[in-house]
């Protein structure tokens, strides 16, 4: 798979366009905060780990192929930068710059839901034992 840096060109080539000029997206409103017992990750404190994960496209996602990267195995994916996050996040707000038309595997995903807090468990895990994250 094809990995671009946050800053650089766009997978086909193409200059990344500035932050400003990106579609003015939003995410769902955040989480309030909860009790450390709770163990819900707080998104307003959270590293966005669901924006590095790897998103497999379907037939019905309709993703502009400049945002997308096939794997090794034939997947095609949304593309990531250098640093493993989604190319579609916009790194100036920290917002999905396609939140409207993001892929169905993302629209399904919910914040601090078992999926959620299972992702989020085994990065802070590997963090902290600095185990490199792979991207795949």
């Amino acid at each position: 798979m094809r990995v671009f840096g946050r800053f650089e060109a766009l997978p086909d080539g193409r200059p990344r366009p500035a932050a400003a000029s990106r579609p003015d997206a939003a995410l769902p409103p955040r989480v309030g905060r909860v009790t450390a017992s709770a163990k819900v990750p707080l998104c307003a404190s959270c590293d966005a780990v669901c924006c590095r994960l790897v998103v497999v496209l379907q037939p019905e996602d309709r993703i502009p192929a400049h945002l997308t990267a096939c794997t090794s195995a034939g997947l095609t994916v949304m593309a990531r930068d250098a640093e493993g996050w989604c190319v579609a996040v916009d790194a100036a707000r920290m917002r999905c710059s396609i939140y409207e038309t993001r892929p169905g595997v993302c629209r399904r995903f919910a914040m601090s839901g078992p999926y959620c807090h299972t992702v989020r468990e085994d990065y802070l895990d590997r963090t902290t034992r600095g185990i490199p994250l792979t991207l795949y």
